[in-house]
């Protein structure tokens, strides 16, 4: 079941991460950063931007690296019925 959600996911996510003391915004299968920020909410921002105009997904880090938060722009593969 897990091995079909790849299409999902794979190169369609934008990842908001820290890095020193700056945060950036991360794209999958991108060698280079699309943006550096001060602030946490300003990278956000971006890649909100960014995943909005691409249809994908915003991964939110914390500070230690896991994931905080998940945001989908893009179209529902399992919308719900009804």
């Amino acid at each position: 079941y897990l091995k079909n959600l790849n299409f999902v996911t794979m190169g369609k996510q934008i990842h908001v991460v820290r890095n020193g003391n700056v945060w950036k915004v991360k794209q999958d299968n991108c060698t280079r950063s699309s943006g550096v920020f001060d602030h946490q909410y300003q990278a956000i921002e971006r890649g909100r931007q960014i995943a909005m105009n691409q249809g994908k997904e915003l991964t939110i880090h914390a500070m230690d690296g896991h994931i905080r938060e998940k945001r989908s722009y893009g179209p529902d593969p399992f919308p719900p019925r009804g």
